[in-house]
């Protein structure tokens, strides 16, 4: 004979389900932003068809009293099971959520009543007298007075043999004691999730930004850049990215376009971390100082700028920690050090940390130092060079570590690499993430990628960052595309992605690769020190993206994109809306012919049948309709439309 559980409790009768918003079912947080609303859903039902009652409960950090908001059915369909509520997140840190549901006995009871009644029964006495018990039993347990003397008034009402019975009924059925009771009645058979879910909420910064990527040496150092940081605060960035700034090792420097013998007067590239003058702690004597990076930071934040740092772990053969910690690196049977590679890449001038170290501690605990020593200076922003070649564990670590001295600093993962892996690293702990959208290039290729980041479950924990260029990529479509290609993508980025970034020189349509089939610039930058200043033809176009950006929310948030049928596969359309805020942006991607088509606006964007639009680039204003709206973009005159929905036109 089988066995019956051994609990002295019955088994539970509901089920809860699919909650969201979730991670791997709860096993790694979600990620939201202060102010965010948080819509929690789940199915939510349970055998038979008795009523069903849920909430969503929900704690922020430093709290130790729950906090419920009630769910309500949202399928629109009969018998439909899924249930959705929200709140509102307020401030930074660890967030966590459950769900409750109870099976809600009154309800029940009044449900059935209520059928009973519009099937002509009579002699309801019975059903009565079960509605005396829960009445009694919810007297109790009411918490207010006006509930009370609302129970008391029906229960003396229902005892009261003189009183006719379609009163009674009248009674009991009144919406007033049915909101009474579901606030004062047991929570029957009460079920919950097996495991709260946890949210971590950063400020808004870690979606939403403009990034620009510069390398102080070009700028006439940290000075410089405090020099140039208002230009580029009215140019619209909220983040100014700096690779490495710390000294680089002299022993097989790199020369000019990756040569492997330097020059004379070559810098070598920032990547090759440490010399005499110290290691990723320092900063190269010819940039500035500590002091001057404190100040840099300052500034930056009075101007409602982020610095944003480059943390990459790895060396150069000077660093102080091949003296100090010659333990923290791999060495061949031959006694050599092995620099790093990645076929056919070869670096030959960086040498990569053994994190298979028995000083593992050690060494983690040096990189925890020195993060700090960058954020105690007021660094807020690490962008983190290739975070997917180091173990898992030590990012989540050390996140948690600098999050628990400093919640608003922001991590972005540089890791162009295996998709599971990009998610991985988003589910542990970093805040943004670079992206393929740099190589998707057709109207496909951006449709299927953007839905998948922003519908496919993964817009619950990665962040995506589009950024047009970086040294080290320069995509064909720009090298032969010209002005309209960098205008076409720039676009593209500023209004698909909440976050995008330029790497400078993109303002001056720099588009020479240092040979065909290559995406490295002839004369990266990475290997010599350029001139530069703000002084490139996109720049209005760019400050224009910035301020669009800043004065619509829809263009803030990633999961909010409806693309639409344009009739032509060189155009590309797509509608963003938020909170009564909907553009309509259309690009023409083909950057050598003029494309005509169409914008073909569904019914459900919930628009006007006619209505006007403002192009928010050309400050033109069009009538649109629901249905089709004729396009033509040619490349010199007209790149993209971004249309603001305005009004309607009868």
């Amino acid at each position: 004979m089988a066995l019956l559980p051994a609990s002295e409790q019955p088994p539970r009768r509901i089920e809860i389900q699919e909650p969201a918003p979730a991670a791997d079912g709860g096993r790694f947080p979600v990620k939201r932003c202060v102010g965010d609303l948080v819509t929690v859903a789940a199915d939510i039902f349970r055998d038979g068809h008795d009523k069903l009652r849920a909430v969503v409960r929900y704690r922020g950090p430093g709290d130790r009293r729950w906090r419920e908001v009630k769910l309500r059915p949202i399928d629109a369909h009969l018998d439909g099971v899924r249930w959705a509520g929200d709140f509102e997140i307020d401030r930074q840190g660890r967030w966590v959520y459950t769900i409750e549901a109870w099976t809600d006995v009154f309800g029940t009871w009044r449900d059935e009543l209520e059928r009973k009644l519009a099937a002509g029964q009579q002699d309801l006495e019975s059903e009565l007298s079960e509605g005396v018990l829960l009445l009694r039993a919810a007297v109790a347990r009411a918490s207010s007075k006006p509930d009370r003397a609302l129970i008391e008034h029906a229960l003396l009402a229902l005892e009261d043999e003189s009183s006719p019975e379609p009163a009674k009924h009248d009674l009991v059925l009144g919406a007033g004691l049915f909101a009474a009771l579901e606030r004062a009645q047991e929570r029957h058979g009460t079920v919950s999730l097996d495991a709260p879910i946890s949210i971590d909420v950063d400020r808004v910064r870690a979606r939403f930004g403009s990034w620009y990527e510069l390398f102080p040496r070009s700028w006439g150092g940290l000075a410089g850049v405090k020099r140039v940081l208002p230009e580029l605060a009215e140019l619209g960035f909220d983040v100014i990215y700096l690779p490495p700034i710390h000294p680089i090792g002299v022993t097989n420097r790199k020369g000019r376009d990756n040569a492997l013998t330097a020059a004379p007067g070559d810098p070598g590239s920032p990547w090759a971390i440490g010399s005499l003058d110290g290691g990723h702690e320092a900063v190269h004597p010819e940039l500035g100082t500590l002091e001057g990076v404190r100040e840099l930071a300052a500034l930056a934040h009075q101007l409602g700028i982020d610095i944003a740092l480059d943390f990459a772990i790895q060396t150069s053969a000077d660093h102080p920690w091949l003296r100090e910690h010659p333990e923290w690196f791999h060495r061949r049977p031959d006694g050599t050090l092995k620099y790093a590679e990645n076929p056919p890449k070869r670096y030959q001038d960086i040498y990569n940390v053994n994190w298979e170290t028995p000083d593992w501690r050690g060494l983690w605990n040096a990189l925890l130092e020195v993060a700090l020593q960058w954020v105690d200076l007021g660094v807020k922003v690490f962008r983190v060079d290739n975070p997917h070649t180091k173990p898992f564990a030590f990012w989540e670590w050390l996140i948690r570590e600098i999050h628990a001295r400093d919640r608003d600093v922001i991590f972005l993962a540089e890791a162009f690499t295996r998709r599971a892996v990009m998610r991985h690293l988003a589910k542990i702990g970093f805040s943004q993430s670079y992206t393929y959208f740099t190589w998707k290039n057709s109207s496909w290729e951006l449709t299927e990628y953007v839905s998948e980041l922003a519908y496919s479950g993964e817009q619950e924990y990665f962040r995506p960052n589009f950024f047009v260029n970086t040294p080290d990529i320069l995509h064909a479509y720009l090298q032969h595309g010209g002005r309209a290609a960098f205008e076409a993508r720039l676009v593209l980025a500023a209004t698909l992605s909440p976050s995008y970034g330029v790497y400078s020189g993109y303002e001056n349509v720099e588009l020479t690769p240092v040979r065909e089939g290559s995406e490295e610039y002839l004369h990266s930058e990475k290997f010599e020190v350029k001139d530069r200043a703000l002084d490139g033809p996109l720049l209005p176009l760019i400050r224009t993206l910035n301020e669009v950006r800043r004065a619509n929310p829809a263009l803030q948030e990633l999961s909010n994109v409806t693309f639409l049928e344009t009739a032509n596969d060189a155009l590309i359309a797509y509608a963003k809306q938020s909170r009564g805020n909907t553009l309509i942006t259309v690009v023409n991607i083909d950057p050598h012919q003029t494309q005509e088509g169409l914008a073909v606006v569904p019914a459900q964007l919930g628009v006007p049948p006619i209505f006007t639009v403002h192009d928010l680039l050309s400050g033109e204003r069009f009538q649109w309709r629901i249905g089709p709206n004729y396009i033509r973009l040619e490349p010199g005159v007209r790149q993209a439309h971004i249309n603001l929905v305005e009004s309607w036109q009868p």
